[in-house]
């Protein structure tokens, strides 16, 4: 009886203290401006690769890039932000957050705006 009076608080205790930020992982605000810069050059850089027509296609991919590289940083940590500046490793939760931003970013220029009267 007296065991199962102590796991509920032990049990309680336990999920806050591994839930809780832990503020060595908060990525700082240069951390995350380099990372949007080096992620962002990045995608310009591999994106251009596969361009038929560069100087048509820069400002497009920029901008597509730009935008990306800002939404993935809004809840980057500290050691993702590491592993890409400095390991230029990504990691399943980089993945995630980078399919999340493009699907984001690019939709905006995938849904045509209904026209009205032949006017946009």
């Amino acid at each position: 009886m007296i065991a199962k009076k102590i796991w509920l608080p032990l049990f309680i205790a336990l999920t806050v203290i591994a839930c809780s930020d832990d503020p060595a992982e908060k990525a700082t605000d240069i951390e995350k401006h380099q990372f949007q810069k080096e992620f962002a050059d990045d995608c310009v850089a591999r994106e251009l690769k596969n361009s038929v027509n560069t100087n048509s296609d820069k400002p497009r991919i920029e901008k597509s890039c730009t935008c990306i590289a800002k939404y993935m940083m809004k809840d980057l940590t500290g050691v993702e932000a590491e592993k890409v500046l400095d390991d230029d490793t990504d990691t399943q939760s980089l993945r995630i957050r980078f399919d999340n931003a493009a699907y984001n970013c690019l939709q905006e220029d995938m849904v045509k705006k209904p026209k009205i009267m032949g006017r946009p």
